[in-house]
């Protein structure tokens, strides 16, 4: 039998013995990484699809006639200094791809776009580990169509992102009339640089719309049935 003594001795070496720690040997496996981050996409698509079904995800309207929109500068600085062509965020070389399929007037993609991507691009993107490609289609109904279109002329011009933060950050409930011409002009407006003329011409350019037609298209391929959706990616599940 054990003496009392010896017990105490047994449990004061258990409490001082110091937590295992890693050596540093080795290092995770990025595509793993990052496939995690992917697989963060989906579940917080189908959470967030839920709730908009359940009647979530209500933001506040946004007036109009306004030359720059609330939270411009916050919106703007997530993406400042990263490589921005067309509707595709982050280093050309980067190693793997995360397409995404959004709408501007869908509330789930907006708490997606709002409280996940941000930490995404802060932790994959910016260190040139993964890539964005946004493929907006119009998928909650008449007013995505513009919010759409606008936002592919967008990409002409290399702000695509900021555009879709912006109008996320500024969202009205669904189909109530806020994605108008006001807002899209508005938007524009708050982004420095972008030629608001061009883009409102270009929304409305027949480029513009067989972008909007190729996007839909590989919805469809893609098995999108609502947004945010993102493209599966074929990466492996072990390191």
């Amino acid at each position: 039998m054990t003496s009392g003594k010896q017990a105490r001795r047994q449990r004061q070496a258990q409490v001082a013995r110091p937590p295992v720690r890693s050596t540093g040997g080795r290092q995770a496996n990025m595509k793993v990484v990052v496939g995690v981050a992917a697989g963060i996409v989906g579940i917080v698509a189908a959470v967030a699809l839920a709730f908009a079904f359940a009647g979530g995800g209500s933001s506040s309207s946004s007036p109009s006639n306004v030359s720059t929109l609330p939270d411009a500068a916050a919106s703007l600085a997530e993406f400042r200094g990263i490589p921005r062509r067309g509707n595709v965020l982050g280093k050309p070389s980067a190693p793997v791809t995360l397409r995404q399929y959004i709408d501007l007037q869908c509330p789930a993609c907006r708490a997606f776009e709002t409280e996940v991507m941000p930490s995404i691009v802060q932790r994959y993107v910016r260190s040139g580990k993964l890539k964005v490609e946004s493929r907006p289609i119009a998928f909650i109904g008449p007013d995505s169509l513009l919010g759409r279109r606008a936002t592919i002329a967008a990409g002409k011009q290399n702000r695509l992102y900021d555009f879709a933060q912006l109008l996320y950050a500024n969202q009205g409930p669904e189909n109530s009339g806020w994605l108008n011409d006001d807002m899209v002009t508005s938007a524009a407006k708050s982004i420095p640089g972008v030629d608001v003329q061009a883009l409102l011409d270009d929304s409305n350019s027949s480029e513009v719309e067989t972008a909007a037609k190729t996007y839909e298209s590989q919805a469809t391929d893609d098995g999108v049935r609502g947004t945010p959706a993102a493209d599966p990616l074929p990466l492996p599940l072990a390191v």
